[in-house]
């Protein structure tokens, strides 16, 4: 079970929790290792998933994905997910850097609302 919850801005945290994002990317880097929630910030990023699904860059990693049926909340905790590495080099579409949070196992989660807090921060559900 999962102790600690990370923000990330809409939709970049629906695309971590659906498990089609397997980077976060941070201008810092951590230690941490292990389970942990998607929290969705109350701010979204500016970005609509439908300019992402049709970037060039991500078409292919969204390929089949119909945008038009995903609902994207705001506020609290949608998804849970392991890291399993921070690196600095990446392979993945969606690395950009400096810092990548290697995500894996990612799951969505019925919408919980909780405050979010900046970095990995304590969360008691």
């Amino acid at each position: 079970m999962a102790d600690k919850a990370l923000s990330v801005r809409q939709p970049w945290a629906w695309l971590l929790a659906a498990g089609i994002k397997d980077i976060e990317n941070r201008n810092w880097p951590t230690r941490f290792r292990g389970s942990f929630y998607i929290h969705a910030a109350k701010t979204p990023d500016g970005v609509t998933l439908e300019q992402i699904a049709a970037h060039p860059h991500y078409v292919q990693a969204l390929k089949g994905l119909d945008v038009s049926k995903v609902k994207l909340h705001y506020g609290g905790i949608i998804g849970r997910a392991d890291l399993v590495a921070c690196v600095h080099h990446s392979p993945s579409v969606w690395f950009e850097g400096p810092n990548g949070f290697l995500i894996c196992n990612a799951k969505l989660l019925d919408f919980m609302p909780y405050r979010g807090m900046q970095g990995f921060f304590p969360v008691n559900l």
